[in-house]
């Protein structure tokens, strides 16, 4: 069985501490702040040819520590599964674009030249989530840093260690490849108090915030410039003309990718009813194991705290691990549990971010599509169908108005796990950027010579 939220630590296992003397890292975050933008300043003066070979470093670096950073978050935050947090990790460090994400824009006409090239804001506020934390400062760093920024996180207080790890890791390359101490640093001991100074902090030109409702809503208020990537609770719709097996598969795999904790995978399964029986099959002869009626009943009242919000306490957690508290013993094959409930059960309706995923009926697609809808909750995060009519897919498309849309595939593949396209770990749904990149984190300028400035 693969090492997982639910398995005992491995003797091989990473012990670590939080380092007082990380490169990069301090006991305020005024001194982070502060750091980064004697940093930043230091940047400004190196040329796209060296930022190229500094994210280069920290790709080579990263990539030779992704099995001590997936371990190192395991077994911290107690959530996913390691073969999984190995695969983010090493997504988020080949497929996150650099340098080559900026592209100036010309204009040339009778009246001369014009042109917009992508300048730094200059020290960037990061807010990062626990679920994802080397891969998403991982993300961010290279996206940021491609932009010619600096950037101070307060990331999250669950997973501090491997955070603070991870920071030190990247310094150390940035400053081997030729580049300034303290390009992105980090506050040791992160707390709200201290995500608070940082979203108010005048040094910071922009906010980049990956989290929950409560921390997106606070930065929202900063006053600042934000880039904010909310919550989500993607359904993903299988009808009558799918390729069930594939499907099956796909949805399995997607959503059970470190137990579920992935803002984009799959947490609403929603078929047709005409196919719903093979369909389930399907799914079970993938890796789903179904709950009955009864077994249901029962875990919702242990997944569901009496605040009607999902148990911290399983969050992440493998499947056995959680079956096993209604005393269901689940064989290590299998990774998902599906439960058949009606739109309106808690399953449907929360972002558990756990290896639980409600299977519903609908009597046909515009009815699933409906459902899809409903559920999806205006987060406008992520939604997927799988389908061989052409219309259906473009008429859940254009419905479900998400940022990310998969058809006829795993929901993983929009966060470039499986798919074309860049990666990102911070899907920036609330303020519109969707799949953030290097540009989304510069401003534009704009440079007009008047008058000849043609060759033709």
């Amino acid at each position: 069985m693969p090492k997982s939220a639910g398995a005992k630590s491995a003797k091989d296992s990473t012990s670590f501490r939080a380092m007082e003397g990380a490169r990069g890292c301090f006991t305020t975050i005024e001194e982070a702040i502060t750091a980064a933008e004697k940093a930043f300043y230091e940047y400004k003066s190196i040329s796209t040819e060296q930022r190229k070979k500094i994210i280069a470093t920290i790709r080579e670096i990263c990539l030779e520590n992704v099995d001590t950073l997936a371990r190192m978050a395991l077994e911290e935050t107690g959530m996913g599964r390691y073969d999984d947090k190995v695969r983010k990790n090493e997504v988020a460090i080949l497929k996150t674009p650099g340098v080559e994400d900026l592209a100036p824009i010309a204009f040339s006409g009778d009246k001369g030249l014009t042109i917009l090239e992508q300048a730094p804001f200059g020290v960037v506020g990061a807010i990062t989530p626990c679920t994802n934390p080397s891969e998403t400062i991982i993300c961010n760093t290279i996206g940021m840093i491609a932009g010619g920024n600096a950037v101070a996180f307060n990331t999250h207080p669950s997973a501090k260690k491997i955070s603070v790890f991870t920071v030190d890791l990247i310094n150390k390359a940035i400053i081997a490849a030729g580049g300034p101490p303290n390009l992105i640093t980090a506050i040791i001991k992160p707390t709200i108090e201290s995500a608070g100074i940082l979203m108010k902090h005048q040094k910071i030109k922009l906010l980049v915030v990956t989290g929950g409702p409560a921390v997106v809503d606070a930065a929202m208020k900063s006053g600042k410039r934000v880039i904010a990537a909310g919550p989500g609770n993607p359904p993903v719709v299988v009808d009558e003309t799918a390729d069930l097996d594939k499907a099956a598969k796909d949805i399995v795999t997607s959503a059970s990718t470190d137990n579920n904790i992935i803002c984009v995978v799959e947490k609403n399964i929603i078929v047709v009813k005409s196919v719903a029986e093979e369909f389930k099959k399907a799914l079970i002869k993938h890796g789903a194991f179904e709950l009955s009626s009864y077994q249901a009943q029962r875990l919702v009242k242990v997944i569901v705290g009496e605040n009607g919000e999902p148990n911290k306490k399983w969050v992440g957690k493998d499947v056995q691990v959680i079956l096993k508290e209604i005393d269901i013993d689940v064989d290590a094959s299998k990774r998902l549990a599906i439960a058949e409930t009606d739109a309106n059960h808690p399953f449907a309706k929360l972002e558990l971010l756990m290896p639980v995923v409600p299977f519903i009926r609908a009597n046909d697609i515009d009815e699933a599509i409906e459902i899809a809808y409903d559920l999806e909750g205006g987060c406008f995060h992520s939604a997927a169908i799988h389908s061989r009519n052409i219309d259906r897919l473009h008429r859940m498309a254009v419905k479900m108005n998400t940022a990310i849309f998969v058809k006829n595939g795993p929901t993983l593949a929009g966060l470039g796990l499986g798919g074309e396209g860049p990666a990102s770990f911070s899907i920036a749904t609330p303020t519109g950027e969707g799949v953030t990149t290097a540009r989304h984190f510069t401003r534009i300028r704009r440079c007009v010579v008047s008058g000849h400035f043609r060759v033709v």
